[in-house]
């Protein structure tokens, strides 16, 4: 990294810890997440340059995947029988919200069919960006409008979490912190485990890589215990960063032009979600707080991390956004060529 790097890093991780402890202060819910977001969108907005090297990143990821994996006991995993069921209506709700958000895209805000698909797709943002630039559509646009989603989503799912359930209480990480020895080894094999993912293209390959080192080496107990809480909250920090930095470069007018869409496609894709929600809480009886932030369309790493935040069941949650993201790997591209036949 250069010099200029280096200080545009310190500007970044500052303004995020500022949104931090604001957040701590006025007590919002998932305060380092949610208080970076905000502090770095903003700055974002007004010509900061957001700095936010890939090693961080990376290293973020591999953090939290290793602290939600040690909540993965087998007494969790004992509720996995009714995934599929929940799974199954996760898939309906995905098609039915692109379909709807498409239409008022094509109607209201002047986008064409394959650009419409890949705007409404709720969530899988790198790949959906990868399939605009391949389509020639218009990437930067498709970009604020999904962020406008993310962003929306990781500052209001924990507070409606929060004040319409209360936090669970339930203590889904172990309360002794993992020595320097086991933790150094988890690094070392999440790190070799998510390159691998990686190279297999799976998606959020480090935080689940995480979360499976963290997941195997706490089922045979040996290595109990959970990370540092510091090490968490810098974890949680540097993911504001990344959900913040999405706005950076992006002037007001650029935003005004857009908001409405984004707007639109978060509206229905949360209530599509919602209605999933109501369907999984009928059939299956689960909490509504789990199942809420288990099909919330935001960013995976943030949902999930939320999730263990508010004392939420990690492995449901996880395995939920994971298979979302599989899902609309096949049907972004499926609508998306439905699109293109229609002209």
């Amino acid at each position: 990294m250069t010099n200029r790097d280096l200080v545009g890093l310190g500007l970044s991780l500052g303004i995020a810890a500022l949104g931090a402890v604001v957040f701590w202060l006025i007590g919002f819910p998932s305060a380092a997440l949610t208080g970076a977001a905000t502090t770095i969108s903003v700055a974002g907005v007004l010509g900061v340059t957001i700095v936010m090297p890939v090693w961080l990143r990376t290293l973020a990821f591999v953090l939290l995947g290793l602290n939600i994996g040690s909540g993965v006991t087998p007494d969790v995993l004992k509720g996995a029988v009714t995934w599929p069921i929940s799974i199954a209506v996760l898939g309906i709700s995905l098609i039915a919200s692109i379909r709807i958000a498409r239409i008022g895209l094509t109607r209201w805000f002047d986008f064409d069919r394959r650009s419409a698909v890949l705007a409404a797709a709720p969530g899988h943002l790198s790949y959906v960006l990868a399939l605009s630039v391949e389509a020639g559509s218009d990437t930067t646009r498709i970009a604020v409008v999904q962020s406008i989603r993310v962003l929306f989503l990781t500052l209001c799912v924990p507070v409606l979490v929060s004040h319409l359930f209360g936090a669970t209480g339930m203590q889904v990480l172990p309360p002794q912190v993992m020595g320097l020895a086991p933790a150094g080894v988890m690094l070392g094999l999440t790190f070799g485990v998510g390159a691998m993912f990686q190279r297999l293209k799976v998606p959020a390959a480090y935080l689940l890589a995480g979360m499976l080192v963290s997941a195997v080496g706490h089922g045979s107990e040996l290595t109990p215990g959970r990370l540092p809480d510091w090490a968490t909250v810098a974890a949680f920090m540097v993911m504001g960063i990344l959900i913040g930095s999405r706005f950076s470069g992006q002037s007001l007018s650029q935003l005004k032009a857009v908001a409405w869409a984004g707007v639109w496609i978060t509206v229905v894709n949360v209530v599509m979600a919602l209605a999933a929600v109501g369907l999984c809480l009928w059939i299956l009886g689960e909490s509504p707080a789990l199942l809420i932030v288990a099909f919330a369309p935001g960013g995976v790493e943030a949902m999930v991390a939320i999730g263990v935040s508010l004392g939420l069941d990690p492995a449901f949650v996880a395995a939920h956004h994971v298979m979302r993201l599989v899902l609309l790997t096949f049907i972004v591209p499926a609508l998306l060529a439905a699109a293109r036949s229609k002209g």
